[in-house]
């Protein structure tokens, strides 16, 4: 399942505030189509974001716009992800955008599945997984961050239980990878936000796998509610993991200087 497609010179995205009740597609022609795309979170997930802002520029490129101006206004799309800086960045300065922009949608999904394969190490057959947000697919181009540990570690052979709690405001985990989960026949479980400490209190949850937006000095930025269950997985012993590529690291700056986004 490709969350990423290029076709024609079109970018064309899977409409993610349709999922999980049905699955169309959104096809941006110009850059200004795909900052919309990023902003009304039709593409989201640090991963794909980056991916579709290099495409936004590759789509610039094509249509003789001025490159710089379209940086700058696709950086100000969703300013918390560090992949959308950096992948701007990338193809700003590359010879040519649109060859550059091919080569990181296959990079990402390369990334992606070796992270799956490294990650899968860590979960035992049997575990019981809780995941917070959309780390999967649907934030990448293809296989996942997060989830894509959990299908690395089925195709291993092993059994695993997956736990996503909703994520409100947005409902990433109960719309979008809930549904991911059984795409892949992936045995899940979908809880209320509050209801992950209980459970590991009761030491039914063997650890957490979550993405990231953000890896900076001092910590992790992700989505709203994943420090409570980080500190709910501190206090109850249980192993909490960050699967994320080196796109999502910001080596420059603190976490506390992160423009957090507020909606």
């Amino acid at each position: 399942m490709k969350t990423i497609e290029w076709e024609e010179n079109k970018l064309k995205l899977i409409d993610q505030t349709k999922l999980p009740d049905e699955l169309t597609y959104v096809y941006c022609e110009n850059y200004h189509e795909v900052i919309v795309a990023i902003r009304d979170m039709i593409v989201r997930g640090a991963p794909a974001i980056g991916v579709a802002a290099a495409f936004g520029m590759a789509l610039a490129y094509l249509n003789d716009d001025d490159l710089d101006k379209a940086a700058d206004e696709i950086k100000a799309a969703r300013p918390t992800a560090i992949n959308l800086f950096w992948a701007v960045d990338r193809v700003l300065n590359s010879d040519n955008p649109l060859e550059e922009a091919l080569k990181m949608y296959q990079e990402d999904i390369d990334t992606n599945m070796a992270i799956g394969k490294y990650g899968s190490e860590i979960i035992d057959d049997g575990d019981t997984v809780l995941t917070h947000c959309n780390a999967g697919a649907l934030a990448c181009v293809d296989y996942g961050t997060a989830l894509g540990v959990f299908r690395a570690a089925r195709d291993a052979g092993k059994s695993i239980n997956v736990i996503c709690d909703e994520t409100r405001p947005r409902g990433q985990g109960a719309s979008l990878s809930v549904w991911e989960m059984q795409q892949e026949n992936i045995p899940v479980k979908l809880i209320p936000d509050v209801a992950s400490g209980f459970l590991m209190s009761q030491g039914k949850i063997d650890k957490v796998v979550i993405g990231a937006d953000r890896i900076a000095k001092g910590g992790v930025v992700n989505k709203i509610g994943s420090f409570m269950v980080a500190m709910a997985a501190k206090q109850h012993d249980v192993p909490f993991y960050v699967a994320a590529p080196l796109s999502t690291f910001d080596f420059e700056a603190s976490i506390f200087d992160t423009e957090i986004e507020e909606r």
